[in-house]
């Protein structure tokens, strides 16, 4: 079902065939060059779907992600590197959540973490 003021709408834009869209194309083309093309069509698209989710009254939280990492989530080789990296010797026989406690600890001690 159209909206009541839909002929206002559709006489608004009747002049805009296929070439004179071209040409409106090409001229936002020029303005903010390819490059920056795809990140306004991505912002456009993202906005239109925000409203259309707004208007039917389904917005919904999304969910928070989790600040800190679960020492299962963690690949060991990649806890190991990071242990030797930071100056932490003899992570062989450390266990897995000894061994993230450690590398954290020294991370803040660096500066490179924040305090919580």
């Amino acid at each position: 079902m159209l909206p009541l003021h839909y002929p206002v709408y559709k006489a608004q834009f009747e002049f805009l065939n296929g070439f004179e869209w071209l040409i409106i194309l090409l001229i936002i083309l020029l303005i903010f060059g390819p490059s920056k093309l795809p990140q306004l069509a991505r912002g456009l698209g993202q906005a239109i779907y925000e409203f259309r989710r707004a208007s039917q009254g389904i917005v919904e939280e999304k969910p928070k992600k989790e600040e800190t990492q679960t020492t299962k989530e963690i690949d060991e080789d990649a806890l190991k590197a990071l242990a030797k990296k930071l100056g932490i010797e003899n992570t062989e026989n450390m266990e897995k959540e000894q061994l993230a406690k450690i590398v954290v600890e020294k991370a803040k001690e660096k500066g490179l973490l924040k305090e919580a």
